[in-house]
């Protein structure tokens, strides 16, 4: 059975207004990227051990740490961060979870992303041999202007780490946001590495204040999501499905929307499931 998520951070910055409507909405799973306007990674010890006895709580575990890493320039310095993506090993340990959400690096504005080829693999190739050690995965979400923002870098990423533990990320919106139909174009070809999908979809017709399309709700835009749906049902798929409604103001936590419309997210998408009779927890 397919299992509901979500950044909850997107319907409050208060923790617990998190988990009260995670709880109304039935769903026990929360993909953990930031609380009380902290970045989950950079939560003290005792804010981590809050917010997971508040979780343990309220019966919800954490699907995935929705953190930042590779989510910075590829000419950036990568000491620290290498660091800091040990530290999200350990994290993802203390809350139970398999799994760690990351990214390829962002590519200078305007440069050709090949050229920095070797540079990207050998950093993502640190960040896997660090999943490898502490038995998590790595799953890479194909995000605009970063290498891997196409079908065809993340199956290079993919087939080049060959590794269990570096696994992808399906996001439609970014995809549509690239200029690439993502179940026409990209499903056919990441389906064998995808483990995890993210529910966020974009009109191609619409664009928003950063020039990019506009993010809308699951089955509203370009993002083929019925079709998604339907794909994943046929080849097998038996993961989890995470709300990142992007509906309301964007910053460095992602979209911040409120209950409202993170509940119209969770209704496009649940309708989806309902419409073509399958079963979610």
């Amino acid at each position: 059975m397919w299992k509901l998520t979500g950044f909850a951070d997107e319907i409050a910055r208060d923790l617990d207004e998190q988990i009260a409507l995670l709880t109304k909405l039935g769903i026990k799973h929360v993909e953990f990227r930031s609380a009380w306007g902290t970045k989950v990674l950079d939560l003290t010890e005792e804010q981590l051990a809050e917010a997971k006895a508040k979780l343990d709580a309220a019966g919800i575990a954490v699907s995935s740490v929705g953190s930042d890493i590779g989510k910075i320039v590829i000419t950036d310095p990568f000491e620290d961060h290498l660091k800091r993506a040990a530290h999200a090993v350990e994290v993802a340990k203390f809350f139970g979870s398999s799994y760690i959400r990351m990214f390829s690096f962002f590519i200078p504005e305007g440069e050709d992303p090949t050229q920095y080829r070797e540079e990207v693999l050998d950093r993502t190739r640190a960040f896997v041999r660090l999943a490898e050690a502490g038995g998590v995965t790595m799953l890479h979400e194909n995000e605009k202007d970063i290498y891997g923002d196409i079908p065809e870098r993340v199956v290079e990423l993919v087939t080049t780490m060959d590794s269990p533990h570096y696994r992808g990320i399906f996001d439609p919106a970014n995809y549509v946001q690239c200029g690439v139909k993502p179940v026409d174009e990209a499903y056919p070809q990441v389906k064998e590495f995808t483990d995890y999908i993210h529910v966020k979809d974009a009109s191609a017709s619409e664009v928003d204040a950063n020039g990019h399309s506009k993010v809308v709700p699951a089955g509203h835009g370009d993002g083929q999501f019925p079709e998604l749906i339907a794909a994943l049902q046929a080849d097998g798929y038996d993961g989890f499905l995470s709300i990142e409604p992007h509906l309301g103001d964007f910053d460095a936590f992602g979209g911040l929307c409120g209950p409202d419309l993170w509940t119209d997210a969770y209704d496009a998408i649940t309708k989806i499931l309902a419409d073509q009779g399958i079963a979610w927890e």
